[in-house]
């Protein structure tokens, strides 16, 4: 039975972005026996970096929170691809990292980093539940507020 990871995000009101394109010497994702891995994914509108700045200096809670939740619809954009948009192949997410440019004093990573696991939990369900780390980092590319990676589980 194919199940469509694209219908599923519409249902929650969102869509999947167009996947983005490597910048530099690399593969959006990459399989190794039942293992997905999917490179860095930030925030963007289009094709252009969204929510620049850092929480805890230009940016609240909520609008990292936001940053999270968008970087994950690339995720899920990239892993439909890598899946042929069949949700049916995906045992789970095993691990999600998250990374939170924000000054030394924020310590509300997790809050921020919940953005995103919210989301991955709503379009997958039991599948969506995850490992996960949340990282404070002085600076991320373009200057955005987050970028997420992941490491999900295929069927056989």
């Amino acid at each position: 039975m194919h199940h469509s990871l694209s219908q599923r995000v519409r249902q929650l009101g969102f869509e999947l972005p167009v996947p983005s394109q490597p910048i530099a010497n690399y593969v959006n994702h990459v399989s190794s026996q039942n293992l997905l891995f999917i490179s860095g994914q930030i925030p963007l509108h289009g094709d252009q970096p969204a929510y620049i700045g850092r929480l805890g200096e230009t940016l609240s809670e909520e609008e990292g929170a936001r940053a999270a939740e968008l970087a994950a619809l690339g995720l899920l954009a990239q892993l439909s691809d890598a899946l042929n948009d069949d949700l049916s192949r995906l045992v789970r997410i095993v691990r999600l990292g998250v990374f939170i440019a924000a000054s030394a004093d924020f310590q509300r990573q997790g809050a921020v980093a919940n953005g995103a696991s919210n989301l991955l939990v709503d379009a997958l369900g039991e599948k969506g539940r995850h490992a996960r780390t949340a990282v404070g980092v002085a600076s991320l590319p373009g200057g955005v507020a987050v970028e997420i990676d992941a490491i999900f589980e295929l069927q056989p």
